[in-house]
């Protein structure tokens, strides 16, 4: 079911963060509808390169596109950063799709809630930042990014797609018993070897 987008206020608030660029997992960002299907790489820049517009991404057949971005470890995200096309290339509305395994398809996207839905500011010609506050973003993996009804309603134009967050480390489980490893061959001593020997040798019960 399609939602209205909310309201900037009710869902972002300030952060100030480090730049997660180094987390994304570039190589094997794509998107769907896209006239060049590897422009959706040419978004994600080093933080450095965000205001440039020698490289971008555009919609193909409509205004709707989708770009899928996996990170290399998993992040806490505090902000998206944006720069968007100008005039009638400008997106309106982005919906955000967290920790799913693939990218979201035109198909899904009215029957799956985002993680994500707000309406984006017009008239920016600048990067702008997006703060969250939503847990959602605590533990990310993935996001897909639907960016959809453009000013001009034929073409989506994004220059440019950044994160500030937190990298997390994945803590591996263990066992909370106390392990304490076998002495090597070196530390046993003479009587050790004689006791193991003699109880080795002790008749079993029948």
């Amino acid at each position: 079911m399609d939602q209205e987008p909310s309201s900037n206020a009710s869902q972002l608030v300030g952060s100030n963060t480090e730049n997660l660029f180094s987390a994304i997992d570039r190589d094997n960002v794509h998107g769907l509808n896209l006239t060049v299907p590897e422009d959706a790489k040419e978004t994600i820049k080093p933080w450095d390169d965000r205001e440039s517009t020698d490289k971008y991404a555009d919609s193909n057949v409509d205004d709707q596109l989708v770009i899928h971005i996996p990170f290399a470890q998993n992040v806490r995200i505090k902000s998206i950063l944006l720069k968007l096309g100008r005039g009638d290339t400008t997106p309106q509305r982005l919906r955000v799709y967290a920790n799913r395994a693939n990218i979201v398809d035109f198909s899904e996207v009215d029957d799956i809630e985002p993680s994500l839905n707000i309406a984006l500011l017009d008239g920016t010609t600048s990067v702008t930042e997006y703060p969250l506050r939503l847990p959602s973003f605590s533990n990310v993996n993935s996001l897909s990014l639907f960016f959809s009804d453009a000013s001009g309603e034929e073409c989506t134009r994004i220059y440019y797609i950044g994160f500030k967050g937190e990298t997390r480390t994945v803590r591996k489980e263990g066992s909370n018993k106390l392990e304490i490893p076998a002495a090597s061959a070196p530390d046993i001593t003479l009587t050790d070897r004689l006791r193991e020997k003699g109880a080795a040798q002790q008749p079993t019960a029948k």
